[in-house]
């Protein structure tokens, strides 16, 4: 090796050097703070991240893929987000608007014209914005829906041939209340935005999504569906509680909500990527990429209706609180202001994300379980890491 090459070499050693170390300075490990929740409310996987000014500070992954196994989690592994989704759902609906293929007083029949005719009246009207803050009308799941969730995906086609399928059976039916005056938080109604996307930018939601959301924001992990792939165990595998013991679910028919309701929430990836999400929301645009402008972003995040408080919430939906467009807001004890949130969870995983606009910062929190004790154990680490990362800010932002 010349003289040349030995510099270039050793200068290349220093600086993949500087750049771990400085890489480890900034970010710290969570693991230390998570390991205990694990056993505590018996978590297979936990993964948590904190984010200020659009950086991750703060970052952890404990436990295994599956409950019974030594297959650790990395910070890399693949989580599912759920209703975390609907944030998602709601931004590319958002970016429409602002290129004026719809607008939030678009309703379903501006956008299908040819079924107009055969839809209920009161469906008829429902906007784009009642359809987003879940005050449509709409009723939430419910028997019904199941059963036409799956009749849906028997029918032929693409995923945007069966949601449209999907728009031209419900919209017959009558709402439950009048548009605008009630919340009821509805998969049905955010899969009939996602139709009426579809329609709008001929692809199916699920290309869009990708396309035009998760590949500006580098969110290099996402994807659809189940967070597994089929046959492997190379991410966490969701797990169902059965005779009060995890037990795993594997990628398949079984692994994840129908993919017709994909809108609504089938999103996945790693702790890091959704903290990236959560980073980029907290700025309220003011960060790269501007994929809308910053009065869209305050307006996806300002509520529209109060919400009823509900103690015995499923995990992932709303306890309470108020809803604004793919977002909820929610007073804790722990902070000294309404904060966003959301939760989501298809019954085998939980997500939650956290955000303070005011400090530009956020808090994201996964696990391969659902259920109560997961959900307790969400907001008591919740607690933790805001207390513990916002008391070096000193005074509360005005």
């Amino acid at each position: 090796m010349n003289n040349t090459r030995r510099c270039l070499f050793a200068t290349f050693i220093v600086l993949a050097i500087f750049f771990i170390s400085g890489t480890a300075k900034t970010q710290t490990s969570l693991d230390s703070m998570l390991e205990p929740y694990l056993t505590r409310y018996d978590l297979p996987a936990l993964a948590a991240a904190v984010i200020k000014d659009g950086k991750v500070v703060s970052a952890g992954a404990v436990g295994t893929r599956k409950a019974g196994m030594k297959i650790p989690v990395t910070i890399n592994d693949r989580f599912h987000l759920g209703s975390d989704t609907k944030a998602m759902t709601a931004l590319l609906a958002a970016m429409l608007v602002e290129e004026g293929k719809l607008r939030w007083g678009t309703t379903p029949a501006d956008v299908f014209p040819e079924i107009a005719e055969k839809m209920d009246p009161g469906f008829r009207r429902i906007t784009l914005e009642q359809l987003l803050s879940h005050t449509s009308g709409i009723p939430t799941d419910n028997e019904d829906m199941v059963k036409i969730y799956i009749e849906g995906m028997s029918q032929d086609g693409n995923l945007d041939d069966l949601r449209y399928w999907l728009v031209k059976q419900w919209s017959k039916r009558p709402l439950e209340s009048e548009p605008g005056t009630k919340f009821a938080y509805s998969n049905m109604g955010y899969t009939i935005i996602g139709a009426m996307i579809e329609h709008v930018v001929k692809k199916t939601w699920d290309e869009a999504i990708t396309e035009r959301i998760f590949i500006p924001l580098k969110l290099r992990t996402a994807g659809l569906g189940p967070q597994s792939s089929l046959g492997k165990i190379d991410a966490p595998l969701g797990h169902s509680v059965v005779d009060g013991r995890a037990k795993a679910v594997l990628a398949g028919p079984n692994g994840d909500v129908p993919s017709i309701i994909g809108p609504a929430g089938i999103a996945h990836m790693s702790i890091l990527d959704f903290a990236l999400w959560a980073g980029w929301n907290a700025g309220e645009g003011k960060r790269n990429p501007t994929l809308v402008k910053p009065e869209t972003m305050r307006k996806l995040h300002t509520p529209v209706i109060t919400m009823s408080k509900k103690k015995d919430a499923k995990p992932g939906t709303p306890p309470g609180g108020e809803y604004a467009l793919g977002w909820g807001e929610l007073t804790v004890d722990w902070a000294p202001y309404p904060l966003l949130y959301h939760g989501g969870s298809n019954g085998m995983n939980l997500a939650h994300i956290w955000i303070d606009t005011k400090r530009d910062f956020a808090i994201v929190i996964t696990a391969n379980i659902s259920g109560k004790k997961a959900k307790t154990a969400f907001f008591a680490l919740a607690n933790e890491l805001y207390t513990k990362f916002t008391k070096k800010s000193g005074s509360d932002p005005v």
